[in-house]
């Protein structure tokens, strides 16, 4: 048995997060455990939707962040680390200045990865090993703070993805979505509703993830459309405050969840489907996975 230790940063528009992950490599399986997970709360994209860049003071916030993973990942003598950033960074007009900051403070390289590349990573960290869902046509939904990504499969196929400025942050900002609605609405009437088989919907993000733990739902149960407008309408009529000691949600997660289920709400009108299913996977346990195999596995098998 050999144990590798892998860590994967996330930095979004709403949050960062670090995840630790050990792979333990058997012939017969690989197993990928969970160490530890640490979420921060730079919110990068209300700085670069509102003014195109990052502000100094969100900038050394976000360098901070970094010597606060870059410590965490020494102790916990990682033997590899990707770093991925997304949306708010790939628009930022000032995102270099930062990255080479923070490559300067803690030697930590970070990736500009864009849309597509978040879907391919999102998808190797195997959807299909939570939920076994009985629809042919799927439709995988990222939702983030700056973009959401569609990913379509159809019989556990990858067939194609889009990326859209849809988000929640972008939402809470009151920017004008109208452009990229009116995009995705047409995205959707030509790839998706043609289909000949009805779709579901496969929620991906911190906010679904919430919402489906608490309808203290099993993993393969799917959140019904009912709910998910049931569960929109009581957090909605709540004053902020409420959904923090109520709901026990974290400061920068009780704003953005309203957003995010408007956003479900509206690709579950827009495709017809009337269920979520949410395997509780995001980008970091892609990065885990993709790095591992590219990099460990393959002399682990020599």
């Amino acid at each position: 048995m050999k144990i590798t230790r892998i860590a994967a940063i996330d930095i979004g528009s709403n949050s960062l997060r670090l995840l630790i992950t050990n792979v333990i490599y058997t012939k017969k399986y690989t197993h990928y455990k969970k160490v530890s997970i640490t979420r921060l709360p730079v919110r990068l994209g209300e700085d670069v939707f509102s003014t195109g860049e990052i502000s100094k003071k969100s900038g050394l916030r976000l360098v901070d962040s970094m010597r606060a993973f870059a410590a965490i990942m020494r102790v916990n003598d990682i033997d590899g680390y990707r770093a991925c950033a997304t949306s708010a960074m790939r628009e930022s007009t000032n995102g270099n200045h930062w990255l080479k900051e923070i490559k300067n403070e803690t030697d930590i390289d970070i990736e500009i990865i864009d849309g597509h590349e978040e879907a391919h990573l999102v998808f190797n960290a195997k959807l299909f090993d939570k939920i076994q869902p009985k629809e042919k046509n799927l439709l995988f939904v990222d939702v983030g703070g700056g973009s959401t990504e569609f990913t379509l499969f159809q019989d556990d196929e990858l067939v194609l993805s889009k990326s859209f400025k849809i988000g929640t942050v972008r939402i809470l900002l009151d920017l004008d979505q109208s452009e990229n609605w009116s995009n995705l609405k047409t995205w959707i009437s030509n790839q998706v509703n043609v289909l000949n088989d009805r779709v579901a919907i496969i929620g991906s993000g911190g906010n679904i993830n919430k919402v489906h733990k608490m309808s203290n739902k099993s993993i393969d149960e799917p959140l019904s459309i009912n709910y998910v407008n049931h569960i929109y309408n009581t957090i909605n009529k709540m004053k902020l405050d409420d959904r923090i000691t109520s709901l026990g949600l974290n400061i920068d997660r009780a704003d953005v969840i309203v957003p995010a289920l408007e956003i479900f709400q509206k690709i579950l009108s827009l495709t017809g489907a009337n269920k979520v299913y949410v395997p509780k996977v995001g980008l970091s346990d892609g990065i885990v996975r993709e790095l591992y195999r590219s990099k460990f596995k393959p002399l682990l098998e020599l």
